[in-house]
């Protein structure tokens, strides 16, 4: 799968093992930053892999901050972007099969690394759903 992945400055280490991970299982990775732990903002590089998610170039995101949340809000902004902060399984699976999240977000200060990787299988391994969700995925879009 086409992954796009970046983080600021708080998430550097997790993205750096996350794609690692990724590429280990067989996924083609673009690392769309920063190229180190310096301090930068995170809306700079969730646009980055947001543009290659909305515009087909990417089919998932990963992103990475202290908390997920802003990395999240600052994808969310862009078209057919539907970014989830992934805290656990249920999250995981909620977010692909209700919602076909195709950006997930990590928070390095409340996500450990072994939690993130397995939280990043469930993400990529979940369908969407389809059914009654395919409706309201659609209204999201139109947004």
């Amino acid at each position: 799968m086409k992954i796009a992945i970046a983080s600021d400055h708080a998430g550097f280490i997790y993205k750096e093992f996350l794609k690692k991970y990724l590429e280990e299982h067989g996924h083609a990775v673009t690392d769309c930053g920063p190229s180190s732990d310096e301090r930068c903002d995170y809306p700079d590089f969730g646009a980055k892999v947001a543009k290659l998610v909305s515009n087909g170039t990417a089919e998932r995101g990963f992103l990475v901050c202290g908390s997920g949340i802003g990395m999240c809000m600052a994808a969310n902004r862009f078209k057919n972007v539907r970014a989830a902060v992934l805290r656990d399984e249920n999250d995981a699976i909620l977010a692909r099969e209700h919602n076909d999240a195709n950006v997930a977000c990590f928070g390095s200060r409340v996500t450990s690394m072994e939690n993130v990787k397995i939280l990043a299988d469930i993400f990529l391994k979940t369908p969407f759903g389809g059914g009654r969700h395919k409706a309201r995925v659609e209204k999201i879009d139109k947004l």
